[in-house]
């Protein structure tokens, strides 16, 4: 036993040390886990068309007409062009890459780094990468690399948890002590015993009555108390068992990986992508990595925050051309604007009654839009024309009289509201209001607008509307009333329309409705002589489209920029990789070095690397920009590396 012991022991003393001095390595910087950048995804290509030399070798046409051929080769060592092979590294040193959006989103990839050295099988190596987006911080998810021993460590603990919860009673008979039961039963009460075999329902009234006590009480006279009370306090301590035998709980949320470490002899590499959405003003992202390493649940090392990875975001947005586009339009001097009220009048008379249903609430709102003409900048008032309706019971001249008189009378109640307003103003700004036509008057520069009033007769136009939309009339009454519109004599029509179901309906639910007094409002604009004036402003839709870009809503951008065809719209397709459409319109527009450089990212895209390079071999010519700009776009960096572009024999 003491040899045993011994042994035990100095194992632990030899692991102790090995893991002081692995601590001790990692806080000198010896090692550490790291960031790197992933190894660049190649784009699907297909056979270039055109002229090809073999090899990566294209033949592309220079500005002045002549052939430059393109090749990927390296000077020897007597300055010979050759044809070399290029094979890229799993990681680079870099701590910065051009990254491009596409479809409003930007894929950052790097490489989670675990040196071999911290592979322990007591470990877990737990790393946190955080991005760094504008002024947001938020966590990605974390990647876990436990250890064999710590795995085992794990599940023991989570072994020993299960057996103290299997030791938890939830069967509650388990509690009965059925055989002390059973010979009681059976020494002392036979009758009851005999009941064992007996499948005859005896409810617990009857039990009573025949034994004395209840089944219950029977029951509970040999239930093991101490035992309910001792699974009791062990339910009360499924928590702190939990605690006590998982040091370490397996985190199942919030992790993009979670693996065993077996092997010790080389570095652990995780390829890590996060997608972002792509947002106004973003321009770079970046990437530190921090952690925890630990043994047994308990925290041994805290890894500090990396240094960062930075992705510098570049997008087709950028490419935006916001110069104002304009359109035409016609300025008319006079504007109308009309407004409607329903004035209940009492029956058969003209005059206004403002607590008569809802009339002051409808004729206040007419005060208020009155109130709201007279203050505007823009426009001056020139005249208000006022025109009532009547519903159609009665004779057509009865009508006609009635609602001119309606009229005269909204006049003048308006003619006096206004009156008195007209103190309230300005001098310079006052109105002086009439109800004659003919009475313009003006003093000492207040001007005069007159009221004009119209019988607007019986208003058939809108009972039709009402009625083709009026939900409690069935579709046969409907028809019925349609059918005597054929009657061009409006009082016969009326007439004619009483002997119907659905005419007390209409007279006493919609005939109110018709009743309603009309207000022309006869504007001019301000400061304006000549009737019509045409004048170039603002495409605010078109505006709206090219904001959408700068804000990478790409969908809204389309939505109101399809319709113009122009250079921007194909922007916001290839932004989409809509790259039909985008070429659509780009191969009808006369080229430039935007054009040119977008037909490349779309030529590049469908694989036509002949077409792309000569493609974005003009865009440079024209413009020295994209030499720069092609390194920052996927699609063309691509063609800047496979055929060695942006140096002088290909410029």
């Amino acid at each position: 036993m003491r040899k045993i012991a011994l042994t035990i022991l100095l194992i632990a003393l030899v692991c102790s040390c090995s893991t002081g001095r692995k601590v001790q390595a990692l806080r000198s910087g010896s090692y550490s886990p790291k960031l790197a950048l992933s190894k660049e995804a190649k784009l699907p290509t297909s056979p270039v068309e055109g002229p090809r030399l073999g090899g990566d070798t294209l033949k592309v046409i220079d500005d002045d007409g002549s052939e430059l051929l393109l090749m990927k080769a390296i000077k020897d060592e007597q300055g010979e062009m050759v044809a070399s092979d290029y094979i890229p590294a799993v990681t680079v040193t870099a701590k910065f890459r051009n990254v491009a959006e596409r479809h409003g989103k930007v894929d950052l990839r790097f490489d989670v780094i675990v040196p071999h050295e911290m592979a322990d099988s007591r470990w877990q190596v737990r790393l946190f990468p955080k991005l760094y987006v504008l002024k947001d911080t938020s966590d990605l998810e974390g990647i876990y690399i436990t250890g064999e021993q710590y795995r085992r460590s794990q599940l023991r603990g989570y072994e020993r948890y299960q057996r103290f919860l299997d030791s938890i009673v939830s069967d509650t008979t388990l509690f009965i002590r059925k055989g002390d039961l059973e010979i009681f039963l059976k020494r002392n009460l036979p009758e009851i015993y005999a009941l064992r075999t007996d499948s005859t329902y005896v409810s617990e009234d009857d039990y009573a009555s025949m034994f004395g006590v209840t089944e219950q009480e029977a029951i509970e006279h040999y239930v093991d108390k101490f035992a309910i009370i001792r699974n009791r306090h062990r339910m009360g301590r499924k928590d702190k068992m939990f605690h006590k035998y998982v040091k370490a709980p397996m985190v199942t949320g919030g992790v993009r990986l979670d693996t065993v470490f077996r092997d010790d002899n080389g570095d652990f590499v995780y390829n890590y992508v996060q997608t972002i959405t792509a947002r106004p003003k973003l321009r770079k992202a970046e990437v530190r990595l921090g952690g925890d390493i630990l043994e047994e649940g308990t925290s041994l090392y805290t890894i500090p925050l990396s240094d960062p990875l930075t992705f510098y975001i570049s997008s087709v947005s950028a490419l935006v051309d916001d110069t104002p586009k304009y359109r035409m339009t016609v300025l008319e001097r006079k504007v109308m604007a009309n407004s409607s009220c329903y004035i209940e009048f009492p029956v058969g008379r003209a005059e206004i009654i403002e607590d008569l249903g809802h009339n002051r609430r409808e004729m206040g709102r007419i005060k208020s839009n009155i109130m709201d003409i007279l203050q505007n900048n823009k426009f001056d008032l020139d005249s208000i024309s006022i025109s009532a309706f009547a519903s159609p019971e009665g004779t057509i001249a009865s009508n006609n009289e009635l609602s001119h008189r309606r009229a005269a009378s909204a006049g003048e109640f308006f003619s006096e509201y206004t009156s008195r307003m007209r103190d309230s103003l300005k001098r310079s700004e006052g109105l002086f209001y009439t109800l004659g036509a003919d009475d313009y008057r003006s003093i000492e520069g207040v001007v005069t607008v007159p009221f004009k009033s119209r019988s607007g007769g019986e208003n058939w136009g809108m009972l039709d509307r009402l009625v083709k939309a009026d939900s409690l009339l069935s579709e046969d009454q409907k028809q019925k009333y349609l059918a005597h519109t054929d009657i061009r004599d409006l009082d016969k029509r009326e007439e004619a329309m009483k002997g119907d179901s659905y005419y007390t309906y209409l007279r006493e639910s919609v005939y109110p409705k018709l009743r309603i007094v009309k207000f022309d409002f006869h504007l001019h604009r301000k400061g304006m002589v000549k009737d019509t004036v045409h004048t170039t402003v603002v495409d605010s839709l078109y505006m709206a489209g090219v904001q959408a870009i700068r804000d990478r809503d790409y969908e809204n951008a389309i939505k109101a920029l399809a319709t113009y065809h122009d250079y921007n719209a194909a922007v916001a397709y290839v932004a989409l990789d809509r790259n039909n459409s985008a070429m659509e319109i780009l191969s009808a527009l006369e080229p430039n070095a935007k054009i040119n450089y977008l037909k490349s990212i779309v030529y590049s895209r469908w694989g036509k690397d002949q077409e792309a390079v000569q493609c974005y071999l003009d865009a440079c010519r024209a413009d020295g920009s994209f030499v720069h700009r092609g390194n920052l776009d996927p699609e063309i960096s691509t063609l800047i590396n496979k055929y060695g572009l942006n140096n002088q024999d290909a410029m």
